[in-house]
């Protein structure tokens, strides 16, 4: 039986290139792209692009299909996971996406495209905890995020892990799913530290 990944928004705001180039990377260095298991890590993720870019992704290479609203790359990220670009209608306003979707599944694209109306036509702005977590992730340089190796305890080798300034301490290095509130706050650009708090769906 085929098991559907957790379809998550990654990033908040609309991306630049050069930002959505970092989240085509964001899993650079994970234990599983080593073990050549990195489906689950990108399957579901999606985020916010511009126009620009998505049409830009367009011309790179023909689309491996095209069906209406939405095309797929040709080239695979991983396994059976590819990009899917998609131009939706959102209360009345254009909007473009990019979405990993598993093609094993060959539901996954509408699906995704449901997740994304269904997350982005919400009344009120805000973000989960999980969403807050996962942006700090894709905003975060390569340099101040890794993930737990030996030292650390065996149940959590392999977790993501951040820099974190710690007062006195100074930065110290931190589970990225520990991460207090006021330390996400800090991470935060200004702009979405007083977002509300939405629950999860």
């Amino acid at each position: 039986m085929h098991t559907s990944p957790t379809i998550r928004k990654v990033f908040e705001g609309v991306a630049t290139r050069p930002e959505m180039y970092g989240m085509f990377n964001r899993h650079r260095g994970d234990p599983a792209m080593a073990e050549g298991d990195a489906a689950q890590l990108f399957a579901g993720e999606w985020f916010e692009l511009a126009e620009r870019e998505h049409d830009y992704m367009l011309e790179i290479l023909p689309p491996l299909w095209m069906r209406g609203d939405m095309f797929a790359m040709r080239e695979f990220m991983t396994a059976s996971v590819t990009s899917v670009f998609l131009s939706l209608s959102i209360d009345g306003q254009m909007r473009w996406f990019h979405g990993y979707c598993d093609l094993s599944d060959r539901a996954s694209p509408e699906r995704m495209k449901a997740a994304i109306i269904e997350r982005e036509s919400r009344p009120v702005r805000a973000m989960t905890r999980v969403e807050r977590l996962e942006h700090i992730w894709s905003s975060t340089h390569d340099d101040y995020r890794g993930y737990a190796g030996e030292r650390w305890p065996a149940a959590v080798r392999g977790h993501r892990t951040v820099l974190v300034y710690a007062g006195r301490h100074g930065s110290v290095t931190k589970l990225l799913d520990e991460l207090t509130e006021a330390e996400i706050a800090a991470k935060l650009p200004v702009q979405l530290r007083h977002l509300s708090e939405a629950v999860a769906a």
